[in-house]
């Protein structure tokens, strides 16, 4: 595992936080245009993800690792297919403890 540049879980609400740093994320794909894909974050907030879009289909969730433009806007450097199904209540919580009282557990 490359440990050099990690990528921060983060949820919409989040975000604000690690401006111009890589993080990771899970949104739910509302739009996907040639200007970037539009989507909902697990706890809620519109995101816009910029930069190459992957070239395969996306499902309904996707991961993405990038850097967080702004407190809303990611540019993109990885994606992942999540399905078309995602627990995102598990995934809030697992945001809040990487960056709560089990930060040091996470990179």
């Amino acid at each position: 595992m490359d440990t050099s540049n990690p990528a921060v879980f983060v949820n919409g609400g989040l975000m604000c936080i690690y401006v111009g740093r890589r993080i990771r994320t899970v949104m739910q794909v509302i739009q996907s245009d040639g200007g970037g894909v539009t989507g909902k974050s697990t706890d809620g907030h519109q995101l816009v993800v910029k930069g190459p879009q992957p070239g395969f289909p996306l499902t309904t969730f996707v991961e993405i690792i990038g850097i967080a433009d702004t407190d809303r806007s990611i540019r993109a450097e990885i994606w992942n297919n999540f399905g078309n199904t995602f627990d995102t209540q598990s995934y809030n919580q697992l945001c809040q403890l990487a960056n709560g009282e089990f930060k040091h557990l996470f990179i």
